[in-house]
């Protein structure tokens, strides 16, 4: 009895489709852990092996996050809120991505050119703020939809 409900708890935290706000942040941890990875990895790989400017780094490894980022989220995170147009809810997605980027730049130049601070810690903190913004941006998202749809 115990095992079956643990296993019903893991596969509500892990699998079935939600609304639930805490089990979303919970997964959306995980998946912009993963995303994070993706950007923060090749962020170092542009800059050291390719030689690329920081920022510009910066900006390729940011775009690489978030299209992992927007997959695994629309998958995972947000599977059970896809009420909208997939090219509206990309566009908007994009949007919000774009602002993020902006964000994330903006850290990164400042706490590297102004603070001092090393380019790859100045990339974790420029993460860790930049994703607060993309979840409830993107939780918002999804609430607008469906309150559009239920006013139709």
């Amino acid at each position: 009895m115990e095992k079956n409900k643990e296993n019903n708890f893991l596969y509500k935290l892990f699998v079935e489709k939600t609304n639930d706000v805490k089990i979303q942040f919970f997964r959306y941890l995980f998946v912009g852990g993963f995303a994070a990875v993706v950007n923060i990895g090749s962020l170092y790989i542009f800059k050291e092996f390719m030689n690329l400017y920081y920022l510009l780094a910066n900006v390729l490894g940011f775009v690489l996050g978030l299209i992992t980022n927007y997959l695994l989220s629309k998958w995972l995170v947000f599977a059970k809120e896809n009420k909208m147009n997939g090219a509206v809810e990309f566009t908007i997605y994009a949007i919000i991505g774009v602002v993020g980027l902006g964000l994330d730049t903006l850290f990164m130049w400042a706490f590297t050119e102004k603070a001092h601070v090393y380019y790859m810690l100045s990339k974790i903190i420029s993460t860790a703020l930049v994703f607060i913004w993309n979840f409830f941006a993107r939780k918002a998202l999804y609430i607008l939809a469906d309150k559009i749809k239920k006013d139709k």
